[in-house]
């Protein structure tokens, strides 16, 4: 995500801003600024993207999400077709980019380096100080 990602959100027919941590596909993290929402209520998301802005229904689940006390994670329950399209493109467009935590699948050139590496350290362990070659008679 965007650095201080805000978002608004409505439950119980209020609306409070917060500052979304992550999100993914399924669901995301947000620290919100009236304090965390009981757990189970279901309310709504709404937040901007350079697509458009996305709206979708979502459900507040626990607290202290990504290791943040004060975050509290939270699912997508249903979004509208527009909203969806909107959110899938720019999730994409995240991957695609620095500001996506998906682990990047290994190249070939990274396997070798990868080979390369174990190799130096396996050398240096038998060349550390203190290890005497052994000698053949």
């Amino acid at each position: 995500m965007p650095q201080q990602q805000r978002a608004v959100f409505t439950a119980d027919n209020q609306k409070f801003v917060g500052t979304v941590q992550r999100l993914s596909l399924t669901g995301g993290s947000v620290v919100l600024a009236k304090g965390p929402i009981p757990e189970g209520t279901v309310g709504e998301i709404t937040f901007g993207t350079v697509f458009g802005k996305v709206n979708a229904h979502i459900e507040f689940l626990h607290t202290g999400a990504d290791g943040i006390p004060l975050a509290q994670a939270f699912a997508f329950l249903a979004m509208d077709d527009v909203s969806g399209k909107r959110f899938k493109t720019a999730v994409a467009e995240m991957q695609s980019s620095d500001l996506s935590d998906v682990v990047r699948k290994q190249t070939p050139i990274d396997t070798a380096l990868e080979t390369v590496r174990g190799s130096i350290r396996q050398l240096s362990g038998m060349l550390a100080p203190g290890r005497r070659p052994t000698s053949k008679s």
